[in-house]
């Protein structure tokens, strides 16, 4: 005899595998997908659980759509060129000359690299911690030495 199930049917729909890898290469987050399909946000999670593909098309949508990300700002914090064609009007006539396009380092997306990779060095909070003799507190003495008039 077959198991009942109980409450309403699922909305889910072996298309959402597509869909959500398509979302996840534009930047959506699960909050912003579960809205698209119309549900909340543990429906969606709900559906991750129940449907494995589910699950394995969101992961590498968005390790896919980081990895280029990651790879872009790369390029722009160490500088870049690449092939260009440059046209240019030569008596009427279209005149096109290969060139190569370069693209200096970027100091902005280099910093922001390096923050995230390497908080320990980068990031602008420094955490100070100030301790007197063998490791114990600090004795702080305050001479009032200044001369009364």
């Amino acid at each position: 005899m077959a198991e009942k199930t109980r409450g309403r049917p699922s909305s889910y729909k072996k298309e959402y595998v597509e869909q959500v890898y398509k979302l996840c290469l534009l930047g959506a987050v699960d909050k912003e997908m579960a809205d698209i399909f119309g549900v909340s946000e543990q429906t969606f999670n709900a559906w991750k659980k129940e449907h494995p593909e589910f699950l394995v098309s969101i992961k590498e949508g968005k390790e896919y759509a980081d990895a280029n990300i990651a790879s872009r700002l790369y390029q722009r914090a160490m500088g870049y060129e690449h092939p260009e064609d440059k046209i240019f009007n030569d008596n009427g006539e279209p005149l096109v000359v290969p060139t190569t396009k370069h693209y200096p380092p970027d100091t902005a997306a280099a910093i922001f690299w390096l923050k995230n990779r390497r908080k320990d060095q980068w990031r602008d909070k420094h955490d100070l911690e100030h301790t007197g003799k063998d490791g114990g507190p600090m004795i702080v003495q305050i001479v009032d030495d200044v001369p009364d008039d």
